[in-house]
């Protein structure tokens, strides 16, 4: 072997091995996490600081004063998942339509810095209906993906609670299709800004004996408009307590979405994935449904990310998409 050769085998050798800076930046919340080279977290931030909070033209300069450090090494990457990939965003990064897996978001990725730092696309999808209504996630898709990982399968259902919560069918590694319901949303404003909020108080814990009321009352036949009313009445009757209504109401919307999904009780285990406080009202209807659940916490966010980075940084593109 020439001496130049061996030169190149031995700057090879000496190469640093990648090392990952993954961000989660949404709409109330900025969050990070350092991997190494095998995708273990070595350290995490979280800073209060969501798109928005950061004035216009200003996110490079948040990315550096909260992650600039740990990009200081040129052989560190980058992915940033979440809504800083929206319109409101750092910059708009289109979204990736279903089916979808890891091929087409690594080939959909919004380069920010070539080879370097790369905004993740989210997903959109067209209902099955008339109108072919879309939808859209941005963020979910590394937890789906991280989730799908971590349990060592390709195919499930999935729950992501929260303020617009999503139900996701993958099948062989690929999201197929989701829907979203304003559950979250909804929740708070009956608790809070309807005559509903006259009669419950929106503090107590969780009485999961009304929620459990909620989550029956929902599965009859009727309309949600109409079983709504009876968060009022039930109160006004003394059948429920204030502090009981908000887990009855919470039971009656969140039991909706599961109304809906119309999920058998022989089917594989639901995924679900979310806050503690959510993932726990989740199983308990879910359980009280009859349909088994597992639960996955943050990790399944970094976990995506490093796998849809080991996919999309094995040939770095050099020009932004």
């Amino acid at each position: 072997m020439s001496s130049h050769a061996n030169a190149n085998a031995h700057a090879q050798v000496l190469a640093p091995p990648p090392e990952w800076v993954m961000v989660d930046w949404g709409t109330s919340s900025l969050r990070g996490a350092l991997l190494n080279a095998q995708g273990e977290v070595l350290e995490e931030r979280s800073f209060a600081q969501g798109i928005l909070s950061v004035p216009a033209g200003g996110f490079a300069q948040v990315f550096n004063e909260r992650f600039g450090d740990w990009m200081a090494p040129p052989h560190r990457r980058c992915l940033i998942s979440g809504m800083a990939g929206s319109r409101q965003g750092w910059q708009e990064a289109p979204y990736c339509p279903c089916p979808a897996g890891f091929v087409e978001l690594g080939q959909r990725l919004l380069w920010l810095a070539p080879g370097r730092i790369a905004l993740v696309p989210g997903l959109s999808c067209l209902a099955d209906d008339p109108l072919h209504t879309p939808d859209v996630m941005r963020g979910e898709e590394v937890q789906i993906f991280g989730a799908l990982q971590l349990a060592r399968c390709d195919s499930a259902t999935l729950v992501l609670p929260g303020t617009h919560s999503k139900w996701v069918q993958v099948r062989h590694g690929r999201v197929m299709a989701f829907k979203t319901y304003m559950t979250g949303e909804v929740f708070a404003l009956l608790s809070q800004h309807s005559i509903l909020a006259k009669t419950m108080d929106v503090s107590a814990e969780l009485d999961a004996a009304a929620f459990l009321q909620g989550i029956d009352h929902s599965q009859q036949a009727g309309s949600l408009l109409h079983k709504l009313f009876a968060v009022r009445t039930l109160g006004l009757f003394d059948h429920l307590s204030a502090a009981a209504l908000p887990s009855y109401l919470s039971g009656l919307l969140i039991g909706e979405e599961l109304r809906d999904q119309a999920l058998s009780t022989t089917a594989s285990p639901v995924m679900v994935m979310g806050s503690d406080t959510l993932t726990q009202r989740y199983t308990l209807a879910l359980k009280h449904l009859q349909i088994a659940s597992h639960s996955w916490g943050a990790q399944a966010t970094w976990a995506g990310l490093y796998a849809l980075a080991c996919s999309a940084f094995v040939t770095p593109s050099t020009d932004p998409l």
